[in-house]
């Protein structure tokens, strides 16, 4: 893996599914697990400024701060605090939707901070925005696009809506209808709309999804993307890892005219 991210084909973050846990056993979790990462596969980096190892992060189960209705999959009200300490730059579980989970900012970039006495307080924040610093002791989340889908969904003479959580799966591979209702969600930082940030995600490991991700139909998407990009001269567009993305979003909040990364395609 370590070869594929000095080529530039990804990047490494941390994943963590945990059940009945506590603040400490959490932060032992995450800290041996960030160490072993770093320092035995080569993988993670240091913050330029504090030189400590740090990474991003997306929950199992999507239960970050404990935020599963029957307090499965995590146990941890104080997630964020953990996280931020043990070196987190951002979070990127949302969204979780049609889960119970799912917090009621959707479409956002906003920074939180979490509460040992209450659950699920990543459910409010501080939208991300330009020329505004971030807020003390909070981290930023990264939601990802959520929307609702009537394309194609007809049971006999009502139409059903499917979710569009930017999912990327053997049933749903990229298309460019969906990049447009990806778009329409509109995730950015406040005062800087023409930055669109739009975070996918799959399980690349399911059957299916391999033949899917590296196939035609995905292929087909790229092409289509990049054929856009050409007939309108002011859209540009960047493949870019999660760590890249939350460097996108400083610089939109510094108010840097355009995003400054080797990754742009156009």
């Amino acid at each position: 893996m370590k070869e594929l991210c000095d080529q530039g084909f990804g990047d490494v973050e941390i994943h963590l599914h945990h059940d009945n846990d506590t603040e400490d056993g959490l932060r032992e979790k995450l800290e041996s697990f960030r160490d072993t990462l770093y320092h035995r596969h080569g993988l993670l980096r240091r913050d330029p400024v504090t030189n400590e190892i740090t990474y991003g992060f997306i929950h199992g189960n999507w239960a970050l701060c404990n935020s599963r209705e029957d307090g499965r999959w995590c146990g941890v009200n104080d997630e964020l605090t953990i996280l931020r300490e043990t070196g987190c730059y951002a979070d990127f579980t949302m969204p979780s939707a049609p889960e119970a989970t799912q917090t009621r900012i959707i479409n956002s970039i906003y920074y939180a901070a979490s509460d040992a006495r209450a659950p699920k307080s990543h459910d409010r924040g501080t939208r991300a925005a330009l020329n505004v610093a971030a807020p003390a002791r909070q981290l930023m989340l990264v939601q990802g696009p959520l929307t609702l889908d009537w394309h194609d969904r007809r049971r006999d003479l009502v139409v059903t809506p499917r979710i569009e959580n930017g999912d990327l799966l053997h049933r749903r591979p990229p298309s460019f209808a969906r990049f447009e209702q990806w778009l329409r969600c509109g995730v950015h930082v406040s005062g800087r709309p023409d930055w669109c940030f739009i975070k996918l995600h799959t399980h690349g490991c399911k059957d299916g999804n391999i033949d899917t991700l590296l196939g035609d139909s995905t292929e087909q998407f790229h092409r289509e993307l990049r054929a856009y990009a050409s007939r309108h001269l002011n859209f540009h567009f960047y493949y870019v890892s999660a760590f890249e993305m939350a460097q996108m979003v400083h610089q939109a909040e510094s108010g840097m005219p355009v995003p400054e990364w080797d990754m742009a395609c156009v």
